[in-house]
């Protein structure tokens, strides 16, 4: 989940629901969002996690946000320019066997 987190770009953001569904956890927002509250890796750029409706979690990563270009709506991140894309691995289909 870290190593998802260290992959999110300068500039961008991901939800904690897009974070779980990289790593594997597709129903595991609130898990992303508790191992996040208990990490003590400073250099672990989790303020660019936010909830699914743009909201930082901690009033602090709206300027850290700022700083690196990310633009807001309101209160909200603008998820439609800023929210990440990253390349999601294709799914591999069971194939019928004949």
């Amino acid at each position: 989940m870290y190593g998802v987190v260290r992959r999110i770009p300068s500039g961008r953001v991901a939800t904690y629901g897009l974070v779980g569904m990289i790593a594997g956890r597709p129903l595991a927002a609130r898990a992303v969002g508790n191992a996040l509250r208990h990490c003590d890796e400073r250099d672990l750029p989790f303020h660019r996690v936010v909830h699914a409706d743009g909201l930082p979690a901690f009033p602090g990563h709206r300027t850290r946000l700022q700083r690196e270009g990310v633009h807001f709506v309101g209160p909200r991140v603008d998820m439609n320019r800023y929210l990440w894309s990253p390349r999601l691995p294709q799914r591999q289909t069971k194939r019928p066997s004949l």
